[in-house]
């Protein structure tokens, strides 16, 4: 199973396109909203993440904001 996951926050144009990007590309991933879940704010620290979005997965290392070459590298090592 290719597990990603997409922390995210509400008003955020880089989530939004970071979203759509994944859409847009068949990417199946699950978005944790901070806005919803403030408890996610503390992980996301501790990961040493300043910003969302964040892009998890069990391909990459994590990364954070909207990056388009490493989502296509995300989508290459899933595909």
């Amino acid at each position: 199973m290719n597990h990603v996951t997409v922390f995210t926050k509400d008003n955020c144009m880089q989530c939004k396109m970071t979203k759509r990007f994944l859409t847009e590309h068949n990417v199946s991933f699950t978005e944790q909203n901070t806005t919803e879940k403030p408890e996610l704010v503390s992980y996301l620290k501790d990961q040493g993440f300043q910003a969302v979005p964040v892009v998890e997965s069990d391909f990459s290392e994590s990364f954070s904001g909207f990056q388009p070459g490493q989502l296509n590298q995300l989508i290459a090592k899933i595909s």
